[in-house]
């Protein structure tokens, strides 16, 4: 990923109190670009980016948080060269995880190994025209990537995948979905890391564990995460 290798992201930028930057996108796509290429020069830690503590993307914004004392006019004024040069997105490293009990990079693949025998199933087959086999294989068929985190600690919300796959959330959220489960809702796809309400509409389980405070990050899944899920229903 290289500034100048890609399409400007048109960005206003915000300040969040004393050591804070707002950047507001127009898009999920601007959110993700912009998010990797600030990532990347946090990283190089050049000048005004070493003051750079956090990076945090959501649907339409990346919020940066810094040290006491950081310029955040210079930062400012970097962040709009930055997102006026354009970015491009290169391959991330590979690391597979497919028990939970390995540690979560800034720039990897995990492997996510499904069962599918979700209770909406049946109705993402009727909802999308395709038999219960094509959803699975759709669901799998292409990496998912994380774009940003929310709604409880360690849930990711997973674009990029088939996009027969687009369906609306359940009428009725169930006031109990189990940890592991794995759903989609609009574009998106997602693991709930824990029991918890929610109105996806259920693919299959995993045994993957998502938070682990014991971990370092405790989410498994960061934003720029690569996802490849598994089908493993007829494992023993």
């Amino acid at each position: 990923m290289t500034p100048g290798a890609g399409a400007g992201v048109p960005v206003e930028v915000l300040p969040v109190g004393d050591e804070g930057l707002l950047l507001e996108v127009a898009t999920l796509d601007d959110v993700l670009a912009l998010d990797a290429a600030v990532r990347e020069a946090v990283e190089a830690g050049g000048p005004v980016w070493r003051d750079v503590t956090d990076v945090v993307p959501a649907a339409r914004t990346v919020l940066l948080l810094t040290r006491e004392g950081t310029d955040l006019a210079a930062l400012a004024r970097t962040v709009r060269e930055l997102a006026a040069a354009g970015v491009a997105h290169g391959p991330g490293d590979l690391v597979r995880l497919t028990d939970g009990r390995g540690g979560a990079g800034t720039s990897h693949e995990v492997e996510i190994e499904v069962r599918y025998n979700g209770p909406d199933l049946e109705d993402v087959a009727r909802l999308t025209g395709l038999s219960r086999a094509e959803v699975v294989a759709a669901h799998t068929g292409m990496p998912w990537r994380v774009a940003f985190g929310g709604f409880t600690p360690g849930f990711a919300y997973l674009v990029g995948g088939d996009p027969r796959l687009v369906v609306p959330r359940r009428d009725h959220p169930r006031p109990a979905v189990p940890a592991g489960s794995v759903g989609l809702a609009g574009t998106f796809s997602g693991v709930y890391p824990r029991a918890s309400p929610g109105g996806w509409q259920l693919l299959g389980t995993t045994a993957l564990v998502l938070w682990d405070e014991r971990r370092d990050p405790p989410a498994l899944l960061t934003p720029g995460t690569s996802v490849r899920f598994v089908d493993v229903t007829a494992a023993p």
